[in-house]
């Protein structure tokens, strides 16, 4: 197994790792689904859940990987009667697999995540042709008492090329007994014939009510605005984490003053915005502020083109700039373009790693220059 002491890649900062979560909210179906292909006798070896960010894949990911583990074959120590029931996913809470898997200390468990490095202190930006071959040789391995073996990869679309057709050779020729569960945010960014030899697990956004019980089992609390956190989250815990953790409504509604302004925004506002991007530990303020920028945009669009007759403000004043901003369906086109835009240049920003400041303050005045035109 791999080593916990470092940082984790596949884990909210703040929040429970997903191994540690035993209750799984709103992803009754894909459980449902896994669990059918099971009894089946008909297992699939590659499985790929897919499905928003932070909607609960990983969760899944880990109960599958316990189920399978606990099944007789697999030694459970004091527990030698078939595990789970026959309805569910879920195994006793006092069952040896549990302990082992939350500790990382299972050997037929293996988990495929971006490195840690140590010269760096950061995690790599992919996972790395040598990960994978880690995992290959993990299933070299044989499981002295006959039962599953089961590999996490978190997140596939994080693998590089390399990495990716190293897999593809594992898929093309899996061992018996193992199962391959890889978490995908975005699986059209995967390699056609990695998703061919896949069966996929779909996971869908958290309604409202299963949200803020997931937030409350993580004991965060969704605070005074819980309907704009339930909007700007979009059905995603992990989003919702992060949005709590940066104080990201406010970071929202400045976002909102300042573009309800437009043409005449404010600049001395958008500059300050901008600088608080700046600084070594202000890293995750720049990831949430181009989110928020990205999403606000996405709002925008989506409100042209649909011209709804009620809305749900993720921020007071929203409804003010969303019609200001939106007014027909012939705006909804210049501002999907501006996104699209502002999403590949944010890209090769951070690849490159361009002042955050620049690149937020230039992204605001793109959104005064758009609302000129």
């Amino acid at each position: 197994m791999n080593d916990d002491a470092t940082p984790q890649s596949d884990c909210v900062e703040g929040a429970p790792h997903p191994r540690a979560t035993a209750l799984l909210l709103g992803q009754d179906k894909a459980q449902a689904d896994f669990l059918a292909a099971f009894q089946s006798d008909r297992l699939h070896h590659a499985w790929l859940i897919t499905g928003p960010r932070g909607v609960g894949k990983a969760t899944l990911a880990w109960k599958i990987a316990r189920f399978l583990l606990a099944q007789p074959g697999n030694d459970g120590g004091m527990f030698t009667d078939p595990l789970p029931a026959s309805d569910t996913l879920d195994i006793p809470a006092d069952h040896p697999i549990m302990r082992r898997v939350a500790t990382l200390g299972e050997p037929r468990l293996f988990l495929c995540r971006r490195p840690w490095d140590h010269k760096t202190k950061r995690h790599k930006r992919d996972i790395t042709v040598e990960e994978t071959r880690a995992l290959k040789g993990f299933f070299q391995l044989s499981a002295a008492d006959g039962g599953w073996r089961v590999a996490i990869v978190d997140a596939a679309d994080e693998m590089n090329n390399s990495a990716a057709n190293a897999l593809l050779k594992i898929l093309e020729e899996p061992p018996e007994k193992t199962i391959i569960l890889m978490i995908s945010h975005q699986p059209a960014s995967l390699l056609p014939t990695v998703r061919s030899r896949c069966r996929e697990l779909r996971c869908d956004k958290l309604n409202s009510s299963n949200l803020s019980q997931a937030l409350h089992n993580a004991e965060f609390k969704a605070g005074q605005n819980p309907e704009s956190l339930a909007e700007l989250a979009d059905g995603s815990v992990g989003e919702a984490i992060r949005i709590i953790a940066q104080d990201g409504l406010k970071l929202y509604a400045d976002l909102v003053g300042l573009a309800v302004q437009a043409p005449q925004m404010d600049r001395p506002a958008a500059l300050r915005l901008a600088n608080a991007c700046v600084g070594k530990g202000n890293e995750a303020t720049y990831d949430l502020t181009l989110r928020l920028i990205r999403q606000m945009l996405a709002r925008i669009a989506r409100y042209a083109a649909l011209q709804p007759s009620t809305l749900q403000e993720a921020a007071i004043g929203e409804a003010v700039m969303l019609s200001k901003l939106g007014p027909n369906v012939q705006a909804a086109r210049k501002w999907a373009d501006l996104l699209a835009v502002l999403t590949a240049r944010s890209s090769h920003a951070r690849a490159v790693n361009l002042d955050p400041s620049s690149v937020i303050l230039d992204m605001l005045l793109k959104i005064n220059e758009t609302a000129r035109d």
